[in-house]
């Protein structure tokens, strides 16, 4: 049974940092990519980062560019968000996504809130 589960989220002050963590189980977890999303109160479910399974290759959106960070621990099944110089603009529920044997597994999201 294959699930992902977040943690990390928090309240934050702007220009702070946070480590948002996912732990993923019931699949060859470093054969496979994975993905941070965002959603904001009003907003589409928008990609964050992405790494790839082996090699560990990143991508980011334009947005969080330069300010996280993604990275994973294959011996731990766990991927990693790094937020630093968090914006107020940041704020939303984060998930942690993977794509397995053609199938959508989401995790069920961890709040972050940048706010002073």
């Amino acid at each position: 049974q294959v699930q992902v589960v977040e943690s990390g989220g928090g309240l934050v002050q702007p220009g702070g940092s946070l480590r948002l963590s996912c732990v993923a189980s019931g699949f060859s977890f470093s054969s496979y990519p994975m993905r941070w999303y965002r959603q904001a109160p009003g907003k589409e479910r928008e990609l964050v980062a992405r790494i790839t399974g082996p090699g560990g290759i990143t991508n980011y959106a334009e947005s969080v560019k330069g300010r996280f960070t993604i990275s994973r621990d294959n011996a731990k099944n766990t991927v990693y968000l790094q937020m630093n110089m968090v914006k107020p603009e940041d704020t939303a529920v984060y998930y942690c996504y993977a794509l397995v044997m053609q199938r959508e597994y989401w995790g069920q999201g961890t709040q972050v809130t940048v706010s002073s």
